[in-house]
């Protein structure tokens, strides 16, 4: 007669319990820390931005809202002059890299996205609504892992926000500037409500290796008065030697908020 091994129900019960645990570790490691991206959109004419927000307001945000991004952030440089390299910043937050990647082939699957955005989608080669594009993505910071919604009380039309962008000469201390803030300078910004919607590693963009990071205020008197505090508290640690040299170049933007942002 050809016997059979059983395990026993305990041994069962364990190895599914370990089963278990293990896919809720691989979950909460996937999702410990979001991902960004940033896009932006390089124009000239103001035709050219009546298009892209006619766009985004009525097509683009609200299929991400569908598909479970909750705050998008629209924003524009404060000087934006005709002519020039006029800009759209659209910031975006994921608990997943893959769905940052994989959202364009989303988005071709909702026909009210589809028909919303036509105009912008099918515009004429001789006539496009943008001069170039531009995507970073970004892994948020272990001292911020995720992005958050600025408290702020002031009309978006007054509210200062401010990208900046640290280069540095090596990833070596693009990473010890990573940990700078970790370490200290993030509590700082805390301290001083700074308000800050994101801290961000660059993965891929064009003036890597790079972090980048928003915070906001309520006027341009207000954001003055913030890095006035900012500097006594902070000299103690840019003074420190193993901080020393990993700031190459400091890119300084200044936006507004568009009237249909969530941030």
């Amino acid at each position: 007669m050809k016997k059979y091994n059983f395990i026993p129900n305990w041994h069962l019960v364990l190895l599914l319990s370990l089963i278990m645990v293990g896919n809720c570790l691989f979950a909460f490691e996937k999702s410990k820390q979001a991902y960004f991206q940033l896009k932006v959109y390089h124009y000239e004419s103001d035709e050219q931005e009546k298009v892209i927000d006619k766009y985004l307001e009525l097509a683009y945000l609200p299929a991400l809202h569908k598909l479970g991004f909750k705050d998008v952030g629209v924003f524009k440089p404060l000087e934006n002059v005709a002519g020039q390299d006029r800009l759209v910043y659209v910031f975006i937050s994921a608990s997943d890299l893959n769905l940052l990647v994989n959202l364009d082939q989303r988005l071709a699957n909702d026909q009210k996205y589809l028909e919303a955005g036509k105009a912008y989608m099918e515009a004429s080669y001789s006539n496009p609504p943008f001069k170039r594009l531009e995507t970073i993505l970004m892994k948020a910071f272990e001292g911020m892992p995720k992005s958050a919604l600025p408290k702020l009380s002031a009309e978006k039309s007054k509210r200062i926000y401010e990208l900046r962008s640290y280069e540095a000469a090596t990833e070596q201390l693009s990473a010890n500037k990573i940990a700078m803030f970790n370490n200290g300078e993030i509590d700082i910004f805390k301290k001083l409500n700074f308000n800050p919607v994101f801290y961000g590693q660059v993965i891929a963009g064009s003036t890597m290796p790079n972090l980048m990071y928003l915070t906001t205020f309520e006027s341009m008197e207000d954001r003055n008065i913030h890095w006035k505090d900012f500097g006594p508290l902070y000299k103690p640690m840019q003074d420190l030697p193993q901080y020393q040299n990993n700031v190459s170049k400091n890119v300084t933007l200044l936006l507004h908020p568009t009237a249909y942002s969530d941030i």
